[in-house]
């Protein structure tokens, strides 16, 4: 009794431990931000490189047919120029990707808000059924399985078993490195070069900030440094009214269960706008003029319709003048 006693203690001490939190190994690297941009945390150079591998790995579709870069299109400002972005199977949703580029700064992730942190946001198309469709225990299976991930892994992490939670945090690692200033804007702004924004540009700031003609920076906040160009909450703007005028799409109210944040989607970034139409969370907007048509227009009319939004006085000039400006927050591509 007592041998077998002594052998379960000794068993029990041999079993493997579960891994703790995971933690990136390896080398630190300061990620400098461009003209424009606050700064961003540091990651590490094997986190980032694991990271980039899997945004670009199609092995996390079921199929193996699509990647995080499939709907976040380096081609097109991190964004996809199609009004849905194309699943396993040819299935879509009923929102337009967002563009991943300095997504590092917002306050939440997806239109809705629904995932506090990239990590968070990372995890959810792969298993999304009309997205990559793979269950998060296959995704990891995929990738164990894989000689040069299991190195990857190893690099990045440390010695431990390949799990979804290190996957979100090497995809996060890389997208904290997608950053994109130094725009004309920012040389005018904050690098004071008054000559880097055209005179239509400088005229579509004034009416971009004026309360009384656009009023458009009291969502699209600029501050020190406007590094998205939104005060991340979420808004009701009439967008995707069905053919009844009822609101298609619920948006934050399917996450807070409010009233108020029926309809309400999160303010988009006006970085990189040129590069990455369509529009607004249903992609109905096909261009920067349809954009501030809409505006001036005062959205659409829905019993949850933001205070803010009200009907502008705008002639053609002035609403050139704005898309003008629109252009100048264009920046840099980040170096892949």
């Amino acid at each position: 009794m007592r041998f077998g006693i002594l052998l379960a203690a000794l068993l029990a001490g041999c079993a493997t431990k579960p891994e703790g939190p995971a933690r990136f190994v390896g080398t630190p690297v300061a990620v400098p931000p461009p003209l424009g941009l606050p700064a961003v945390p540091s990651v590490t150079a094997e986190g980032v490189a694991l990271g980039k591998r899997l945004f670009f790995e199609t092995k996390l579709s079921a199929d193996g047919s699509i990647s995080c870069a499939s709907c976040h299109d380096p081609k097109f400002g991190f964004a996809d120029p199609r009004q849905f972005s194309v699943g396993v199977g040819g299935k879509t949703g009923n929102r337009n990707a967002p563009p991943a580029l300095n997504a590092v700064f917002h306050s939440s992730q997806f239109w809705d808000g629904r995932a506090a942190t990239l990590e968070e946001q990372a995890l959810g198309p792969i298993a999304n059924p009309v997205e990559m469709n793979l269950p998060h225990s296959e995704a990891v299976k995929r990738l164990a399985a894989d000689p040069e991930y299991a190195r990857l892994f190893t690099a990045a992490f440390g010695q431990g078993a390949v799990t979804i939670e290190k996957t979100a945090m090497a995809i996060a690692s890389f997208e904290r490195t997608l950053l994109s200033g130094d725009s004309p804007f920012d040389r005018y702004q904050y690098g004071g070069d008054k000559n880097a924004m055209s005179a239509s540009a400088i005229r579509g700031l004034a009416i971009f900030k004026d309360a009384k003609r656009g009023n458009c920076v009291v969502c699209h906040t600029i501050g020190e440094r406007a590094a998205t160009f939104s005060d991340g909450k979420f808004h009701n703007l009439g967008v995707g009214l069905n053919a009844q005028g009822e609101l298609a799409d619920l948006g934050r109210f399917q996450v807070t269960k409010l009233d108020a944040d029926r309809g309400a989607f999160r303010t988009s970034t006006l970085r990189n706008l040129a590069q990455t139409a369509p529009y607004m969370h249903d992609g109905s907007q096909k261009t920067l003029k349809d954009v501030v048509d809409f505006y001036v227009g005062g959205g659409s009319s829905n019993p949850y319709l933001d205070k803010e939004i009200r009907e502008l006085k705008l002639s053609g000039a002035e609403r050139a003048d704005l898309i003008a400006f629109l252009e100048a927050l264009t920046g840099g591509a980040p170096s892949l």
